[in-house]
C-alpha cells in the first residue's frame, strides 16, 4: 500500500459554506497550481479516496451525511478541515443551527485556516496529509503483523 503516498485520492465534501473555500479547493485541482504534480487525483466515491477534504461548519441537516461518508472511506484515511468555517465554524458559529467546526462530528487530522484558504494553503495541508496517511498505514501494517504473530503463538 505504499502506493497512497504517491498518488492518494481526495474526495471534497461541502460541509454549508459560503463557497469561498470550495472555489479554492477547485482552484488548487486546476493546472494553474496543479495539485496532480503529486498523484492526488479528485474522486467523486469515498470508498475510492483516502483524503476526505471538508469545507463549511457542522450543522443538524449535514451532520449525518459527514458521518457516513466519513465511513465509507476505507481506512488509513486523513480527513483536511479547509477554512476557518471547517475548523471553529467562523463567521456562522453563533447561528441557532451550527454545532461548529467538523472536529466535533467527525475526527480532524491537518487544519487548514484561512477566509477563504488559499490554493497554496490546501496543497500544504493535503501534503502534511500525506505524511499522516502513511504513519496510519504504517501503524496499520504494524498492528496486522503484531496481530499474526500472536495468532501463530496460538497454534
Amino acid at each position: 500500500m505504499t502506493y497512497l503516498k504517491k498518488s492518494p485520492w481526495i474526495i471534497h465534501y461541502d460541509a454549508s459554506s459560503c463557497n469561498g473555500c470550495d472555489i479554492e479547493v477547485l482552484a488548487a485541482l486546476t493546472p494553474l497550481y496543479d495539485v496532480e504534480r503529486f498523484g492526488i487525483v479528485n474522486t467523486g466515491n469515498p470508498k475510492h479516496a483516502d483524503i476526505f477534504l471538508v469545507t463549511g461548519s457542522v450543522n443538524e441537516q449535514n451532520r449525518q451525511v459527514l458521518i457516513n461518508t466519513y465511513e465509507q472511506i476505507p481506512d488509513p484515511k486523513v480527513v483536511v478541515a479547509i477554512g476557518i468555517c471547517a475548523t471553529s465554524g467562523g463567521i456562522f458559529r453563533e447561528c441557532y443551527n451550527v454545532m461548529g467546526g467538523i472536529d466535533k462530528v467527525i475526527p480532524v487530522d491537518v487544519y487548514v485556516t484561512g477566509c477563504a484558504a488559499r490554493p497554496e494553503s490546501i496543497i500544504d495541508g493535503v501534503v502534511q496529509g500525506l505524511g499522516i496517511l502513511e504513519s496510519k498505514r504504517l501503524a496499520m501494517a504494524e498492528k496486522r503483523a503484531g496481530s499474526r504473530a500472536k495468532a501463530g503463538d496460538a497454534v
